[in-house]
């Protein structure tokens, strides 16, 4: 409650600095100035000032710091100490995403595991190393891409994601494809496709299509796949999977030829 005090008092002194008018003007919605302009009462201190202006709209008021940054490394740094939810008292480290920052491709797994809960990196163990060869074979690098998960923190004993951890940790990822900009999303396992599609299909009836993710009015292409630390554990999904990757392969050359 304190901090959203805070924020009323700086935004309310802001906008008083920017426009000159009184504070009761100030707490109606104003979009544009000549709603201003049909008081002349309120006018009377302002008249002359401003020949135009842009007022901040009503949704940016409770804008949290880390809405506000201009690249990943400035996110990060606003985002790593996050205690939103319960998984920063266990979590070793902050697992934000590693990769190409202007990558084309954005692969999305779960949450971290042990290994990336140590290391602070996504998808260093056995599951890291297949999703590496996952990518070469379709002929794409690991440093050409972004990997990052739909929670930054490990869940104790990798158990399964609560909604309200999604429900807290998604903003970031949000914001983290607003800043890359990607063309195409890899989703790999259950929870990240439920999440990023807003649905309780099975992964089943998900794979083998190709979605439209919308991100501020971008349209990204995003396909579904196993999650490979799935694929460890049941060998036999590997040829499902290996006939999302060549679907995805034959969309991703033809966007990749179409930049030359």
């Amino acid at each position: 409650m304190k901090d959203i005090l805070e924020k009323c008092v700086n935004y309310l002194k802001f906008y008083n600095d920017r426009i000159g008018l009184p504070l009761e003007l100030q707490l109606k919605k104003v979009h544009s100035y000549n709603e201003v302009e049909n008081n002349k009462n309120v006018l009377k201190e302002s008249q002359g000032k401003h020949q135009s202006i842009t007022l901040i709209e009503e949704e940016n008021l409770f804008a949290e710091d880390w809405e506000k940054s201009q690249n990943l490394e400035q996110l990060l740094e606003k985002i790593k100490n996050c205690s939103k939810c319960n998984l920063y008292r266990t979590r070793t480290n902050f697992v934000f995403g590693s990769g190409n920052y202007n990558a084309d491709l954005v692969v999305i797994g779960e949450a971290p595991g042990s290994e990336e809960d140590l290391q602070g990196q996504p998808f260093v163990g056995r599951a890291g190393q297949l999703l590496t060869k996952m990518l070469n074979s379709i002929n794409i690098l690991r440093e050409e891409v972004f990997i990052c998960n739909i929670l930054k923190c490990r869940p104790p004993g990798n158990r399964n994601p609560m909604p309200e951890e999604i429900k807290l940790c998604e903003p970031y990822l949000v914001k983290q494809l607003k800043l890359i900009n990607p063309e195409f999303i890899l989703a790999l396992g259950s929870f990240a496709a439920q999440t990023l599609l807003k649905t309780k299909e099975p992964l089943g009836k998900l794979r083998g299509k190709i979605f439209n993710y919308n991100i501020s009015g971008k349209i990204i292409k995003l396909i579904v796949t196993f999650h490979p630390a799935a694929l460890l554990r049941n060998p036999q999904w590997k040829k499902p999977t290996w006939e999302d990757l060549k679907m995805f392969k034959v969309m991703y050359e033809k966007f990749k030829q179409s930049k030359i």
